[in-house]
């Protein structure tokens, strides 16, 4: 009897995690979700899950997660990153602590946790890893300057991960969403939007699940854009 696959979710509690968390759960997943917020618990009791609570910023969370994780469930054959917002403001406004607390949110919780997961995936020759980013990673706007700057770094250890490890059997790639219903979207940006709507998480958690199963064991190391059609560079 095959043993289910077990994975691990960050920043689980709402929006686009929770979806993810609920995508693999129906595909039969064995979850460990973290998330800051104590909903994390009541969602992983819905869904049969492990819930921690913690901060994708701080190692010690990250390492009670994976080490819960192979506690409970001996294995871990894929990991979904997802973060929360970094800073918002004028280019030139923006503080070092801005950066710094980007930096952190953003890339280093990536980096942290990878490296935490990847010496258990090479130990079973298999595992995948999808990192939730944003459209403005190939196409930065001026509005999120901290998070385009950084999540197209994100794209690029991605594909560094992709390359170091893609001869053992592990994949990592990168989803970048557009607007997304878990937050209010403006008329006037949706009318940017040739789908003319925002995305809804479900639609994101399914490409997650995709890129995480054996149906996609051929992609590795690419950005994977779900935004409608919003994006104008090929």
């Amino acid at each position: 009897m095959l043993t289910a696959p077990a994975a691990v979710v960050t920043a689980a509690s709402r929006g686009m995690g929770a979806a993810c968390a609920r995508a693999l759960a129906e595909r039969g997943y064995r979850l460990l979700l973290l998330a800051r917020s104590d909903a994390v618990t009541s969602l992983a009791r819905e869904l049969g899950a492990e819930g921690l609570q913690g901060s994708v910023t701080e190692p010690h969370d990250l390492e009670r997660a994976v080490e819960h994780a192979i506690g409970r469930f001996g294995r871990i054959d894929a990991v979904v990153h997802n973060t929360g917002h970094p800073a918002r403001g004028d280019l030139a406004d923006l503080t070092d602590d801005d950066w710094c607390s980007g930096v952190d949110l953003l890339f280093l919780s990536v980096v942290r946790l990878t490296r935490l997961v990847i010496p258990h995936m090479l130990k079973r020759g298999t595992g995948a890893l999808v990192t939730l980013s944003t459209f403005g990673a190939e196409e930065p706007s001026l509005d999120y300057p901290v998070s385009s700057a950084l999540r197209a770094a994100v794209g690029a250890y991605g594909k560094l991960v992709a390359d170091r490890y893609g001869p053992h059997g592990i994949r990592m790639n990168t989803v970048l969403p557009g607007f997304i219903d878990s937050y209010p979207v403006d008329p006037g940006i949706v009318r940017r939007i040739p789908a003319r709507r925002p995305g809804r998480v479900a639609e994101v958690a399914a490409t997650v699940a995709f890129l995480l199963s054996d149906d996609a064991g051929y992609i590795n190391g690419q950005n994977i854009r779900v935004d409608g059609g919003l994006g104008r560079s090929l």
